[in-house]
């Protein structure tokens, strides 16, 4: 059995779970891990876990210590340094002529080596670019393609509700989203309307979306006729959550009904 945390590895790492041996740790704290080169920083975004060794899937690396002062100061001065690779990667990008736009720059805690983020429409030639870089900063150099989602995952924002993206903020991975999911909750299907910064599918649409899915069972369909107290006509709207259902009757009436199966039902 082994005690885990979840650790975010720097600000555009992956999330992974790692061996804490005995160590107390809160969430938010700022730890030092095991990497594949060298060590990592990362945060704990989760509470203490114990799982056992049948669970584990990948390699479990070890957190080594809780962040110091001077680890922290050394983390701050990194952001500085790559805030500084950012701007010179930007001009070799420009030199080399490449299609691609850089969106954030990271070093690893030990600075052996440095995380190029960047967006491109296709496949990007960039060996020499690499080696330029290699050659200018001394360091491992990787190169890291990332989707739209991933680039306002990393610069942040409000999203539509007003609050901060959802991607930023706590999502630990993306999830599919679909259109369904917004027709299911009774949305607008405007794109300005359930589209977030990043130009696709908000993230919340798959939050409530099992809870819809539940509650539509047994509702109606839109153009569905059924019979009701006042006698038959077609479904033309619902409210999902409160269970009513607007009917247009033969009469030209639309009357709204609370869908009760023992006194609203499909037309037979």
């Amino acid at each position: 059995m082994y005690e885990v945390v979840q650790v975010k590895i720097r600000e555009g790492g992956k999330v992974a779970y790692y061996d804490i041996h005995q160590l107390k740790l809160n969430i938010g704290d700022y730890v030092i891990v095991e990497a594949d080169r060298g060590l990592e920083y990362g945060q704990v975004i989760s509470e203490t876990e114990k799982i056992m060794d049948k669970e584990v899937e990948d390699v479990l690396r070890n957190v080594l210590r809780l962040a110091t002062a001077h680890d922290i100061r050394q983390i701050k001065e990194n952001e500085k340094k790559a805030h500084d690779a950012l701007k010179a990667a930007v001009k070799k990008i420009e030199e080399h002529k490449l299609p691609m736009k850089l969106i954030d720059v990271e070093y690893s805690f030990d600075r052996s080596k440095i995380i190029f983020y960047f967006t491109a429409e296709g496949r990007v030639d960039f060996r020499d670019l690499v080696k330029d870089l290699a050659a200018l900063f001394k360091a491992r150099i990787e190169l890291k393609q990332i989707g739209v989602r991933d680039e306002a995952k990393f610069l942040g924002g409000l999203g539509p509700c007003g609050r901060p993206l959802c991607c930023a903020a706590f999502l630990k991975n993306f999830e599919p989203v679909t259109i369904r999911m917004a027709k299911d909750q009774r949305l607008p299907l405007a794109s300005s309307k359930i589209s977030g910064l990043c130009g696709r599918l908000m993230c919340c649409l798959s939050f409530e979306y099992k809870m819809y899915k539940k509650a539509l069972k047994g509702l109606p369909k839109e153009g569905q006729t059924i019979n009701t107290p006042s006698g038959k006509g077609k479904v033309v709207d619902i409210d999902v959550l409160n269970r009513l259902v607007s009917v247009e009757l033969e009469d030209n009436r639309t009357i709204q009904v609370k869908y009760d199966e023992q006194k609203v039902s499909p037309k037979e």
